[in-house]
């Protein structure tokens, strides 16, 4: 696993994909405990090295493109499933916990329904510093690395994806996370202003 992020009360772990599949993150946080962000094909040895050093608690699947083998991470982690109420029907799996807009892990950790690139598509968002914003599907680099709106032949709604970005505008985070990481995906710090000047092109 690669650290990308470590603050005082949370740290960040890049665990698998990014360019051919979703990435998937791990969230050692000091009030939620465990996050897994999606699920990678099933490996026994990484699910041993996950359940050390405090163990995983949640799985939070932004959309359902990024739930493989849920079930048996599920089991392995002895974790709790989480996703968007709307994204349920579309992840091979069970989901403990649907995300109807009332279900927070802590204080500062609140979960954000953007419908648009699938239906139930979900944002994590951890309130204080070191304060991020896991995005899945929602938004992916640009031609500046800056996570933005690009428009995809299968939008559930593209119309749902272009509202959902003008409330980003407004959102304050040091960090951010998509489905896509690779060499040219750009995080932070600051990435408030990188993800709001990548929209506000956009929509210019």
């Amino acid at each position: 696993m690669q650290e990308l992020v470590a603050g005082k009360g949370r740290t960040v772990y890049h665990v698998a994909g990014g360019e051919q599949s979703p990435a998937v993150y791990l969230i050692r946080d000091r009030e939620a405990g465990g996050i897994l962000v999606n699920t990678p094909p099933f490996d026994e040895a990484l699910a041993e090295t996950l359940a050390a050093d405090g163990g995983v608690a949640f799985l939070f699947l932004p959309s359902g493109r990024g739930a493989a083998d849920l079930d048996r991470w599920r089991a392995a982690l002895g974790a709790e499933a989480l996703a968007g109420q709307d994204e349920v029907a579309a992840i091979d799996g069970e989901v403990d916990r649907p995300l109807d807009g009332t279900i927070r892990l802590s204080r500062n950790v609140r979960f954000y329904a953007m419908s648009g690139r699938t239906a139930g598509a979900t944002a994590l968002y951890f309130k204080h510093w070191p304060s991020m914003l896991f995005l899945g599907p929602i938004l992916e680099p640009g031609a500046d690395g800056w996570p933005t709106l690009v428009a995809h032949d299968d939008d559930w709604s593209w119309e749902n994806r272009v509202m959902g970005g003008l409330g980003l505008q407004d959102l304050r985070f040091e960090y951010v996370f998509t489905d896509r990481l690779d060499d040219h995906t750009r995080i932070g710090p600051e990435a408030d202003r990188g993800v709001k000047a990548a929209l506000q092109r956009f929509y210019a």
